[in-house]
């Protein structure tokens, strides 16, 4: 199996490089620390690469600026600090996502995870990312429960609990079914990413609605929409234009 490590930082690299090949018929073909070189690399070898391993925070820029620059055929296995950027990551190949520092058994998780996704697309279609896409959305579990700041505490909130997510100057509130309001320290991008898209649908930048916190839709200008919620929030929630038509679909077909 040969890999591609992206990782500026030198020791983190090597020992990247020292857990994968002690893996049976796992080689790391080269070390690469930026963007720019990663892109003209991919450019010339990427169809002998079968998977990656990538920082997100690379020397010059982030690395999902190689996705806009290339079309990425190759699974990768993404290696952060930061855990905001998951959906982001699972948008652009990943099959998986470490958390520094990194330890033995997530690179042997992620290997096997690997090896597994290979051999069931094998005996399906050659069509390798829409099978990998497919097989992760069917192994999705969700978020039950999300930890929020309460005075001096932090208390779990159960999932089904939270009728809406609505940011606000830079902090997100919960706003719960039976009227009680928390802060959250994610961001919008992150929690939509551990919520299960037939409950949960972003009508805006600012807010992510429960189904069954939908009461009514009433029109708005210029083909907008006002969605009615129960509890209400303090500002209207309308939804985009663009997104009218697929909150309407999903109105009609979540759970």
């Amino acid at each position: 199996m040969n890999i591609l490590i992206v990782e500026d930082e030198h020791a983190t690299a090597e020992l990247l490089k020292e857990l994968i090949e002690q893996f049976p018929d796992c080689l790391v073909v080269n070390i690469l620390s930026t963007v720019k070189e990663t892109v003209a690399y991919l450019k010339l070898y990427q169809d002998r690469l079968d998977l990656m391993f990538l920082d997100i925070q690379l020397a010059d820029a982030l690395s999902f600026q190689i996705f806009e620059q290339l079309s990425v055929t190759t699974p990768v296995v993404f290696c952060t600090a930061y855990d905001e950027y998951m959906l982001q990551a699972f948008k652009s190949n990943g099959i998986d996502y470490i958390l520094k520092p990194v330890e033995e058994t997530d690179v042997s998780n992620a290997l096997d995870k690997y090896i597994k996704l290979r051999e069931t697309i094998s005996k399906r279609s050659p069509d390798i990312n829409d099978q990998i896409a497919s097989l992760l959305a069917e192994g999705k579990t969700y978020q039950r429960s999300f930890i929020v700041y309460f005075r001096e505490e932090m208390i779990p909130v159960p999932t089904e609990n939270i009728a809406l997510f609505h940011l606000h100057h830079g902090i997100v509130k919960i706003y719960c079914f039976d009227q009680k309001q928390y802060t959250i320290s994610l961001s919008m991008e992150d929690i939509l990413s551990r919520l299960d898209d037939q409950s949960y649908f972003r009508i805006n930048r600012q807010m992510i609605v429960n189904r069954r916190a939908v009461i009514k839709i009433e029109p708005y200008f210029n083909r907008k929409v006002i969605v009615k919620t129960s509890p209400a929030l303090p500002e209207k929630a309308i939804v985009s234009r663009l997104k009218v038509s697929q909150f309407m679909s999903w109105l009609e077909q979540s759970k």
